[in-house]
């Protein structure tokens, strides 16, 4: 299995402290059937900074010390930037790291609140420019929350997204739960993954998150899940099912 999304790389953000905590969460993800992880540290979130040439640096240094530990979980180049309006130059001047570092995905994630008005164009001209942003846990954004139509259009023109496994089990709170299995049911996902920063509090809760989708919706949801995770990483091409938009039932003005 391939995480596409994880905080592993010690001491660079809120994840892994310690290089002794990115060992212990190799450990972790391999007992969850996890053989390959995408590093993605935060990126321009006002208060992360790792630019592409240092998270390479990182990888090369920790694969190294996981094979010496005999750890078989190989790390691959990643990057979760905060999105902002010279993104695409960013891209250009080589501060924004694609996914494995030759692919055309890049991980972008919005403001917990709010999706800026920018949004829209900025993603789109990165498909332009021959890029596929990927939409990193767009259950948590309470705009989207609270208006789905929103990832809808995203969704529609292109943008792919990752749900977080800790989101579909409830992890997150009742809210986020519901709102990460109609993301499911509607086809407005690619990617589940893990968003792992530690193996406490914020762990890999994969194999859980797994179990739910393969009880709620059937095993062919996983295999396309667990084969965009794999396309991903060597560049391939990933189309998903139609999107549909999301349909809520209302009771006094309330979902």
């Amino acid at each position: 299995m391939i995480d596409i999304h994880c905080h592993i790389l010690p001491g660079v953000d809120d994840g892994a402290r310690t290089l002794e905590d990115s060992i212990e969460m190799a450990k972790a993800a391999s007992e969850q059937g996890i053989h390959t992880i995408v590093a993605t540290p935060h990126h321009r979130n006002n208060q992360f900074d790792n630019y592409r040439e240092d998270i390479l640096t990182r990888v090369d240094e920790l694969n190294r010390i996981l094979e010496e530990e005999n750890i078989e979980v190989n790390i691959l180049p990643g990057q979760e930037t905060r999105i902002y309006g010279d993104l695409a130059e960013g891209l250009v001047a080589k501060e924004i790291l694609p996914v494995n570092l030759d692919t055309p995905y890049i991980l972008v994630e919005l403001p917990t609140s709010t999706v800026p008005k920018y949004t829209n164009k900025l993603l789109y001209d990165l498909q332009v420019e021959g890029y596929t942003p990927i939409i990193v846990h767009p259950e948590r954004n309470s705009e989207l929350l609270s208006n789905p139509d929103k990832l809808y259009e995203l969704v529609k023109s292109g943008v792919l997204t990752q749900v977080t496994a800790a989101s579909l089990v409830g992890k997150f709170g009742k809210k986020i739960r519901n709102f990460s299995h109609e993301i499911v049911q509607s086809n407005l996902t690619h990617f589940i993954a893990s968003d792992a920063h530690n193996i406490h509090g914020r762990g890999f809760v994969i194999k859980a998150a797994l179990q739910v989708i393969e009880e709620n919706y059937g095993s062919e949801y996983i295999f396309n899940y667990l084969e965009n995770a794999n396309q991903l990483v060597t560049g391939e091409t990933i189309v998903g099912d139609v999107p549909e938009r999301i349909v809520r039932k209302k009771f006094l003005g309330i979902f």
